[in-house]
């Protein structure tokens, strides 16, 4: 079936979900959990396939590639989503007028929403059961690395939607290539919102090129502020957690910023980056205090390309700063408006820093690991949006509603 044939199919599916009731869409996302849970042996071998066409070394090999415990985690969360109450119809806002007129403001679906997405067949079952529970129908465009991944979990959501009775078209997944991404981001009038996730280029190819309306969510360039007042075995830990709990996601840390009053502390808060063989590209001053005490092997000397960037690896770069106005002059200038900390014991520094910052997320002596939809209660999330419109930071459940005024009299007329 051509794409469009497969749109049009979506938006005709939108009415039938939209109308569906909460006990169906609960039993089909237990069932989902339930059928990608007994199929694990058989996803792992289509992934092994899609693993063995990508370099190890390539930053999305860890993204791409699944565990029996990941995938375990994966059906866990759409069980969560299927727990949690939905925000289609709620009430949002209610006003009756001086001349009677009653005017009710309730949350409703978009009704089709278009997903781009790279090595992440996670985001298969999240953006699945998000939608359902929204009452959406989701269009999906996986990346050719994760063809066979995302073939395999399409199947075992297409299973229980036709043994539910509900239409197929609840969930698609377009053909691999370029081609159908075009046809998706032009699709006006069948698709109602495109959300993309992956790299800077793809969003900013979507961004550039789409005519349906779109959903940033940006790539994370996070950054670690160590105020002169904070604690170094808090900063540490905080540091190596947001660091190299998982280098290849999006929250983990890029970039540490160290006022330069403390900056001796550095051979303290980095050590057990070098036990995981991170590498440090560092500025004059840090680099200094580094030397005799930080890998030769692993430390560099960090140039203006350094900072600013998604490193999706065991790398990292330091820059010392004389303050906190002087940190979030740097985040502002470098930062992705994705996620931000600060590690300091004075309230008045953190208080400066969480005002100052503007990103989705801002986190005062906590990781920036925790940017999560799962993290947030959120069961789990379509998308970390970057941008200020409609939704921002983990975008659960009340992100993928819209919302509609109904309005009701007794026969008002306006002069």
């Amino acid at each position: 079936m051509d794409t469009q044939a497969l749109l049009k199919q979506a938006s005709e599916a939108a009415q039938a979900v939209a109308g569906c009731n909460e006990d169906t869409i609960r039993t089909v996302l237990r069932a989902v959990s339930e059928e990608v849970t007994e199929q694990i042996p058989v996803i792992l071998e289509e992934n092994k396939r899609d693993l063995a066409r990508m370099d190890a070394a390539d930053p999305k090999y860890d993204r791409l590639m699944l565990t029996k415990e990941r995938l375990q985690g994966m059906a866990s969360d759409v069980l969560h989503v299927s727990a949690l109450e939905s925000p289609v119809g709620k009430l949002l806002w209610e006003s009756t007028r001086p001349n009677g007129m009653h005017i009710r403001k309730v949350a409703v679906p978009f009704g089709v929403i278009g997903v781009i997405y790279e090595a992440r067949p996670n985001v298969t079952l999240d953006v699945f059961s998000l939608c359902l529970r929204t009452h959406n129908v989701c269009v999906l465009k996986g990346g050719s690395d994760a063809q066979y991944t995302n073939e395999a979990i399409m199947r075992c959501i297409r299973n229980v939607l036709v043994k539910q009775g509900l239409p197929g078209a609840v969930c698609s997944l377009l053909p691999a290539g370029r081609e159908t991404t075009g046809e998706l981001l032009n699709a006006v009038g069948l698709v109602d919102v495109i959300i993309p996730r992956g790299s800077s280029a793809l969003i900013n190819y979507v961004r550039d090129n789409a005519r349906v309306p779109v959903i940033e969510t940006g790539a994370g360039v996070c950054h670690t502020y160590i105020e002169r007042n904070a604690d170094t075995t808090l900063a540490r830990n905080i540091v190596t957690n947001a660091k190299t709990r998982r280098v290849s996601v999006c929250n983990a840390l890029d970039s540490l910023l160290i006022d330069r009053e403390i900056k001796h502390t550095l051979p303290a808060i980095c050590s057990d980056l070098a036990a995981r063989n991170v590498t440090v590209y560092a500025d004059e001053e840090a680099y200094g205090e580094l030397e005799k005490q930080y890998p030769a092997a692993l430390l560099q000397k960090a140039t203006a390309a350094d900072y600013g960037r998604e490193f999706l690896d065991y790398k990292m770069s330091i820059r010392t700063v004389s303050g906190t106005e002087e940190a979030l002059a740097h985040i502002a200038a470098y930062g992705s408006h994705h996620s931000e900390c600060i590690v300091s014991e004075n309230p008045e520094a953190v208080q400066t820093f969480l005002n100052g910052v503007d990103a989705a997320c801002v986190y005062a002596n906590v990781s920036t690991a925790f940017t999560d939809g799962g993290q947030f209660g959120f069961g789990a999330e379509i998308g970390i949006s970057t941008q200020k419109l409609h939704a921002r930071g983990p975008m659960g459940l009340e992100a993928l509603t819209t919302y509609k005024y109904l309005v009701e009299g007794n026969g008002q007329t306006r002069s």
